[in-house]
C-alpha cells in the first residue's frame, strides 16, 4: 500500500497536536516596578538582590516593589475513549449499518482455472540470447 506525503505529514501533524494538547507548563515572572526582570518556564526565575538583606546573622525581609507572577497552562489530564456502548441507539444502527455495507461492497474473485498448471516447460539446451547477442532492455 502506497502512503502518500500528505498522509505521512497529516499522520505527523496529528501526533504533535495529541502531544501538544496534554503537555502543562508553569510560566514564572518576576517583575521589579512596571519592569520585567526574568521569565523562567522550566526553572526558578531569578530574584532581586534586594529582596532580602542580611544584618548581623538576621534575615529581614524588606517590603520592596518587586512581585512574582505565575501562569500555569494545564493541558488535559486524561484521554478520554468511548466504547460502543455510550453511543446513542441511532448512532449504534448507523454504525452497524455502515461496517455491514463496507464489508460486502468488496466481492471475492472467482476461481479462475489455469489450462497451463500442469505444463511443464522445455528444457534449454542453450542459451540462445546469449549465442545472438540480443537483450531486452
Amino acid at each position: 500500500m502506497k502512503v502518500s506525503n500528505a498522509h505521512k505529514v497529516f499522520s505527523i501533524a496529528l501526533s504533535f497536536l495529541v502531544l501538544f494538547s496534554t503537555l502543562s507548563l508553569t510560566i514564572e515572572k518576576h517583575f521589579c516596578g512596571d519592569t520585567l526582570i526574568d521569565v523562567a518556564i522550566f526553572s526558578k526565575s531569578e530574584k532581586c538582590s534586594d529582596d532580602i538583606s542580611e544584618i548581623d546573622n538576621v534575615s529581614l525581609l524588606i517590603k520592596s516593589c518587586c512581585k512574582d507572577e505565575i501562569d500555569i497552562i494545564e493541558g488535559l489530564s486524561d484521554m478520554t475513549v468511548n466504547s460502543f456502548e455510550d453511543l446513542d441507539v441511532i448512532q449504534q444502527h448507523l454504525l452497524f449499518a455502515y461496517c455491514y455495507s463496507y464489508i460486502h461492497l468488496f466481492e471475492d474473485l472467482p476461481n479462475s482455472v489455469v489450462p497451463h498448471k500442469d505444463y511443464s516447460p522445455p528444457l534449454l539446451v542453450k542459451d540462445l540470447q546469449v549465442l545472438d547477442e540480443t537483450y531486452l532492455i
